[in-house]
């Protein structure tokens, strides 16, 4: 994950790996063992060598050791998630909530296609529409005002069914759908082997992108379906699975 300076659903909140290595170790090609970082908060000594080796993906050595950063739990969370009649409309919901502020700790943009293979895998009867899931942390009366919040974004962008969770298990419950998204994607073709590619743009471009995307891939012979969709510091990156 350090070499390839992985984010997840949660970048959006916590950052990417980059962001939670404290320092780390590295065997280099010659077979030297340097060590980055130090104890310091902050230190302007020459060439930032832990951020240089993550995401160089083992050309500058071999990463052994890491140091995270630590974050504390938080004592509340909400899971909310919203249909959507277009892809489109989804990903303005997304783009308005960053720009408002709202402190969102996950956003997750599954499309019509990817509902239908979750439908098909786990017996389940969800509208076969692009859906958005969304997770608020803090305290209890936070998170519901930040869920409120984007419940309001979203009417105004032709949303509907907006659902929100507070119990553990509907928590979990909701959030299966996503963990389970690309082995659903099997479903649909289970002889075929998935092929899974990032996309990265502004946040401005996310909703043009998409749409994009979807007029090329439906025009190709590929069966293939978005299952993720995370932003950071103004960029939004989305996952599209082919088969």
């Amino acid at each position: 994950m350090c070499a390839t300076r992985c984010s997840g659903s949660l970048a959006v909140r916590y950052g990417t790996m980059r962001d939670n290595v404290i320092n780390l170790q590295a065997v280099l090609p010659d077979g030297d063992v340097v060590k980055t970082g130090s104890r310091a908060r902050k230190s302007a000594a020459g060439y930032d060598l832990t951020r240089l080796i993550i995401g160089s993906e083992g050309t500058l050595g071999v990463i052994t050791e890491v140091t995270l950063r630590l974050q504390k739990l938080p004592s509340h969370s909400v899971v909310a998630m919203c249909n959507f009649q277009t892809v489109k409309d989804a990903a303005d919901v997304a783009i308005a909530t960053m720009h408002s502020g709202i402190q969102v700790s996950r956003v997750e943009l599954l499309d019509e296609v990817q509902i239908r293979a979750i439908n098909m895998a786990n017996g389940k009867s969800l509208p076969e529409v692009p859906t958005l899931m969304f997770e608020f942390i803090g305290t209890e009366a936070y998170a519901l005002e930040q869920t409120l919040l984007v419940q309001k974004i979203a009417a105004e962008h032709h949303g509907s069914d907006f659902v929100f969770v507070e119990e553990p298990n509907a928590k979990e419950e909701l959030w299966k759908i996503r963990k389970e998204a690309l082995w659903a994607g099997f479903a649909m073709k289970p002889d075929h082997e998935a092929m899974i590619t990032d996309v990265c743009v502004p946040l401005s471009r996310l909703a043009e992108c998409i749409s994009v995307s979807k007029q090329l891939l439906d025009a190709s012979p590929l069966t293939w379906y978005i299952f993720s969709l995370t932003q950071y510091l103004g960029f939004s990156h989305f996952v599209i699975c082919c088969s």
